[in-house]
């Protein structure tokens, strides 16, 4: 009798290991994994990302995509989009949320993330951020972006 039951619990286990594939739902991996720790910028206000920007690399936004940051609202390639402050470098747009991960000193060079994983970019004032894209991508990489998924440089 107990062998009958080992074989019989054999059988099922083999059975569960030729279950159909493709059962499991699929849905997007997002570009930055949620187990690393996350922050923004303390020090970024409204002003210092006042104007016009360029994208220099991407995911979910392209390279060369055109930023405009103005009082109360966020132009992205275009596509205006009210924004309003979260907290310090932290912004709702009403789709997401959108993090100034970092911003350099003179507010040449900045990254930015949807925390959640939708969007990531890093910008430029000047379109050449040099050494500050180093700098950018360490950031990002830091806080769990997946940088292989980004999207060329344009320089």
């Amino acid at each position: 009798m107990r062998n009958r039951l080992a074989l019989m619990l054999l059988v099922v286990m083999l059975g569960a290991c030729n279950a159909p594939r493709g059962t499991l739902p699929v849905s997007p991996i997002p570009l930055r994994n949620p187990t690393y720790p996350v922050a923004s910028q303390s020090d970024v206000t409204d002003a210092r990302l006042a104007g016009d920007w360029t994208v220099i690399e991407g995911a979910g936004v392209a390279p060369g995509t055109r930023v405009r940051f103005t009082g109360g609202s966020l132009s992205l390639g275009g596509e205006v989009s009210p924004l309003s402050r979260l907290a310090p470098g932290r912004y709702d747009t009403g789709a997401r949320q959108l993090w100034v991960h970092w911003i350099d000193a003179d507010n040449r060079t900045a990254a930015v993330g949807d925390p959640a994983g939708s969007q990531v970019w890093i910008m430029d004032r000047g379109g050449a951020p040099g050494e500050r894209l180093g700098a950018a991508r360490t950031i990002l990489e830091w806080y769990g972006y997946d940088l292989a998924r980004m999207a060329g440089r344009l320089r």
